[in-house]
C-alpha cells in the first residue's frame, strides 16, 4: 500500500518521498490509520521494520506548530535508539517546521535544559534522563497527547518499569498510548492493561521477521576456534562493512582487541564506554572509516545503518528474537546481506529453535583452510592496490619509483607491497579469547517468547551491570497455567493481524 492512500497530509507525503519511501511497510500499513483515529496500539515489530515512521508520522501531523508545548513523548531504551529516533522525526518533520528534542544521560544536562526553555512539540528520551527533567521540572507534560513506548520488552528487561509508570503517571490521563515491542510477553500485556484505553494489538508474521535478501549460514565450530575461523570466513568473504555480535562487554572487548591485532579495521560499543566514546566511534562506522563495529545487543539495540553486508553472530543469540533483531542490520533497502553463526555444538538445538521462529533453514558453512584464507587476503590486497594507483596522484614520486626500480625488479616491489597489504594468518598473531560460560545443553519445548531451558541468569543481557552475565539464558518457557492467563490478557484487545 503506499502511503498517499493511509490518510496522511501533503506536507507529509512530500518529506516522505524526501526519504525515498513509495510503499508502506506492514507495521505501518496497519499502525497508521488506527493512531490517525487516535485509538492505543500495541505493535509488535522487530528494529528495521520502519515502527519509527509507524508512530512518528501520525504524532507528525497532528502536532500544533503554533504551541510551543510538549504535544507527544517518546521513551526509547538506549541513547542510540533515541537518537536515531530524533533524527528521524527531525527529518520527517522538516516540512511542518516543528521542533524534536532528545534528552538522554551521559550528555550535559545543562544544555538540555537550555534547549527545554523553548519546548520542543516532540520530546524523545531515555527514562532515566526524562525522570530526571521532570523531577528538575525543566519539563511540562501537561499538554502531552500521545505517548509512545519505543522498544517495550527491552525497557523491561534493563529494568525501566518503575521509571515508566512514573513518567506515565506524569502525563494527562487523556491521552493516546503507543506501545511497540519486539516480543509480547506477559508483562507487556499487563502495561496494556494498566495504562492503556482498549489497544488495538497489531502483530505481523513471524515469516516477515526475517528477510528473504539476506543469505543465513551458521558454522560449527569449538569455543576456542572460533576466532580463528571467523576472522579466515572474514578474509574469504572479504565484507565491506560488518557487524559482529558478542554475547557480553568482555567479550566485546576481547574481540575488538583481537581483530585490532590483527590488522582488521575494528572497534567495539557496549554499555561501559563513554558516550563520547561511543558516538565516536558510530560515525566513523556510518562514515565508512571503520570496517567491522562489535557490539553487544543492548549496545546496537536499534542501530539502523545502511549498507551493513554482513553479521556475525560470534555467540549465538540470548533469545530467537534477538538473532531477528541482529540479522536484520542487513540485507536493507533491496540490497543483499550475508549472516553467519557461529555455534558450539552443544548449542545446535538453540540453532533448530531459531530456525523454527524465522521458519528458515540456515545453511552449513564449511570453515576455509589456511591456503583459502591466504588466497583472499591476496584478493583484497590487489583490489587495494588497484584503487591506490586509480586514486593517488603518483606523478611526484616518479624518480622514487625509477630509483627503486634500479635497485630491485617489478615482480619484488610488487610482492613487498602485497606483503605489507595482506593480513598475518591466525596462527602468526595468537589471540586469546576468554571462554564464556556453555549455554545449558538441556531441550525443552519452546514457547512464543523464547527458549525453555532453566531460569533466568540475572536478568536479559545485563550489559547496563556487568561484564558479562554468566551465560544464563532467559526462561520465558511459561506453564500451562500462565499460558492460558497470559491468553486470558490477550483477549481483552482487539486483535489484528497482517
Amino acid at each position: 500500500m503506499k502511503f498517499s492512500e493511509l490518510g496522511l497530509d501533503a506536507d507529509i507525503l512530500k518529506a516522505i518521498k524526501r526519504s525515498g519511501f513509495e510503499e508502506a511497510t506492514p507495521i505501518q500499513e496497519e499502525t497508521i490509520p488506527l493512531v490517525l483515529k487516535g485509538q492505543d496500539v500495541i505493535g509488535q515489530a522487530q528494529t528495521g521494520t520502519g515502527k519509527t515512521a509507524a508512530f512518528g508520522l501520525p504524532i507528525i501531523q497532528r502536532m500544533d506548530t503554533a504551541k510551543h508545548q510538549i504535544q507527544a513523548v517518546v521513551i526509547s531504551p538506549t541513547r542510540e535508539l533515541a537518537i536515531q529516533t530524533q533524527e528521524e522525526l527531525f527529518r520527517l518533520s522538516k516540512d511542518k517546521r516543528g521542533k524534536v528534542q532528545v534528552v538522554y544521560g551521559g550528555a550535559d544536562i545543562r544544555r538540555q535544559i537550555q534547549n527545554l526553555r523553548n519546548p520542543p512539540q516532540i520530546l524523545v528520551g531515555t527514562p532515566g534522563r526524562v525522570l530526571d527533567h521532570m523531577r528538575r521540572k525543566t519539563v511540562d507534560f501537561s499538554h502531552v497527547q500521545t505517548l509512545v513506548l519505543d522498544e517495550a520488552d527491552e525497557m523491561l528487561d534493563m529494568g525501566f518499569l518503575e521509571d515508566i509508570e512514573s513518567i506515565i503517571s506524569a502525563v494527562p490521563d487523556e491521552r493516546q498510548t503507543l506501545l511497540f515491542s519486539a516480543t509480547m510477553p506477559k508483562q507487556i500485556l499487563r502495561i496494556g492493561e494498566k495504562f492503556m484505553t482498549d489497544p488495538s494489538v497489531v502483530k505481523i508474521k513471524a515469516k516477515e521477521l526475517t528477510t528473504d535478501l539476506v543469505d543465513q549460514f551458521y558454522v560449527k565450530a569449538r569455543e576456542f576456534e572460533k576466532f580463528d575461523t571467523m576472522t579466515r570466513i572474514i578474509d574469504v568473504q572479504a565484507p565491506e562493512l560488518t557487524i559482529i555480535f558478542g554475547r557480553t562487554k568482555r567479550r566485546v572487548d576481547e574481540l575488538s582487541k583481537g581483530l585490532e591485532a590483527r590488522g582488521y579495521n575494528a572497534a567495539g560499543i557496549h554499555g561501559d564506554l563513554t558516550q563520547q566514546r561511543r558516538m565516536s566511534i558510530m560515525n566513523k562506522f556510518k562514515a565508512g572509516k571503520l570496517d567491522i563495529l562489535v557490539a553487544t545487543d543492548v549496545a546496537a539495540r536499534g542501530l539502523d545503518i545502511s549498507g551493513v553486508t554482513h553479521v556475525y553472530n560470534y555467540d549465538i543469540p540470548q533469545d530467537p528474537e534477538s538473532y531477528v533483531h541482529r540479522i536484520g542490520r542487513t540485507g536493507r533497502a533491496g540490497h543483499h546481506g550475508v549472516s553467519v553463526t557461529f555455534v558450539t555444538p552443544n548449542e545446535m538445538d538453540y540453532l533448530r529453535v531459531i530456525e523454527r521462529l524465522t521458519k528458515k533453514r540456515m545453511s552449513p558453512l564449511k570453515p576455509p583452510t589456511e591456503q583459502e584464507a591466504f588466497i583472499g587476503q591476496v584478493s583484497s590486497a590487489l583490489d587495494a592496490v588497484k584503487d591506490l594507483i586509480e586514486d593517488s596522484d603518483s606523478d611526484k614520486y616518479e624518480a622514487q619509483a625509477e630509483e627503486l626500480l634500479e635497485k630491485y625488479d617489478a615482480k619484488q616491489i610488487a610482492a613487498a607491497l602485497l606483503n605489507e597489504l595482506t593480513k598475518d594468518d591466525a596462527q602468526n598473531v595468537p589471540v586469546k579469547i576468554t571462554p564464556e560460560r556453555p549455554l545449558p545443553h538441556k531441550k525443552g519445548k519452546r514457547s512464543s517468547g523464547g527458549y525453555n531451558h532453566g531460569r533466568r541468569g540475572g536478568g536479559k543481557y545485563n550489559d547496563h551491570r556487568s561484564g558479562h552475565n554468566g551465560g544464563g539464558y532467559g526462561n520465558k518457557g511459561r506453564s500451562k497455567k500462565k499460558y492460558d492467563r497470559d491468553q486470558s490478557a490477550k483477549r481483552k484487545y482487539t486483535i489484528r493481524k497482517k
